[in-house]
This record gives C-alpha cells, structure tokens and sequence, in this order.
C-alpha cells in the first residue's frame, strides 16, 4: 500500500494544489470508490474513512490538540490528538502515524489499533458533514510535541478529571465524544485503572 512521506507535497506539474481524495466506504468499511476532500464532507456527506488517535504520556494524560483557526473544518475547537484520512490505498495505521508525525512532531509509541466506529456528525459552525467510519488507535507519546502551526493551535496534557473540566468550559469537536468513548475500552487497557478514564 503506497505511503506518502511527510514531506510530500500534493502539487500538479503546472503547479497547482491537487485534489486531495478520500476513500469511500460502505457501512461494512469496504472500499467502494474515492471522492474530493470538501465534496465529501458537503451535506449529507458521504460515508468515508478516517482515523483518530489518542497519545498518552506516562501520567496516563491525554494529549489534546486545538485544531489551527485556518482549518476548513471546525477551526479553533478541541479534539483529539489526532484525526484525519487516509489517502486511497493507504493503511489507517500508516496513516494515522504518518498524520500524528506531520501535526505534531511525534512519533507514537505502542500505536494500537482500538475499534473502528461509524457515525455522522454535522458541525453546525460550518455547515460540513462528518459521514464517517473511523479507526480508533490509542498508544503512547514520549516526546514533547512540536506542532506545525498551520494544522495546530494549542496542545494540552489532560487528565480524566481535567478534560471533563475542560470539556464542560471549551469547544470540542463535534466528533471528539463520540471517538472518546469508543476507544475507551482500548485506552483503560492501555493506561491502567489508576487513570481514570
């Protein structure tokens, strides 16, 4: 399966953006074609893969990302660690990495797989669809992020107690509760039970 290094560029010969696709998917998670990065997520959206990735530290803290206010899609809001697509062909797993590496600067450690979930989410703000089957990775991070300031705003080590805290005060993503809880299993797995979560 074709990865793409972190410094690729997605650029045409005449030196235009290409068109990033996604890869659609049917309620199975079976590949059924590919589809533009925006045209998908317009209303009602079409169902696609994606991924998200929870990192914890050796607190068994979440390491949350405010997503960059330059983003299309759900600017300025907090979610988790790291969530995206992969390319057509491309593994979620390699994905996953390849995403946490290019927005944060880390590389994860232990990268599990925990779950896929299928949910539609529709982010009020800006009028896009997330239709989406979701792979849920959990593993650790052992270095101190270094985010590309064009996908990320802020960064924050949490607690249970803390997010729930900061949950109740900020805007999260309108995805991010309902990834939250379906790699909970995996991440009470893999932070003990003294976490919390």
């Amino acid at each position: 399966m074709p990865i793409t290094p972190a410094s690729a560029a997605h650029h045409a010969p005449n030196g235009a953006a290409e068109a990033i696709l996604l890869e659609l998917v049917d309620e199975n998670g079976t590949t059924i074609g590919t589809a533009e990065k925006l045209a998908a997520h317009q209303p009602p959206g079409r169902l696609h893969r994606a991924f998200s990735v929870f990192l914890f530290d050796e607190h068994g803290r979440l390491l949350l990302q405010q997503r960059a206010l330059g983003k299309y899609h759900s600017p300025g809001v907090w979610s988790n660690t790291c969530c995206g697509h992969p390319y057509p062909g491309e593994a979620p797993f390699a994905a996953a990495a390849r995403r946490t590496y290019e927005e944060l600067g880390v590389s994860p450690s232990l990268l599990a797989e925990a779950g896929t979930v299928r949910y539609n989410h529709p982010d009020p703000a800006s009028g896009l669809v997330e239709q989406e089957y979701n792979h849920l990775f959990v593993g650790l991070v052992q270095s101190s992020p270094r985010p590309d300031p064009e996908e990320v705003g802020a960064t924050a080590f949490v607690s249970a107690e803390e997010l729930a805290e900061r949950h109740a005060k900020d805007t999260f993503s309108s995805w991010f509760m309902t990834v939250l809880e379906a790699a909970r299993p995996a991440v009470r797995e893999l932070t003990g039970p003294a976490a919390g979560w």
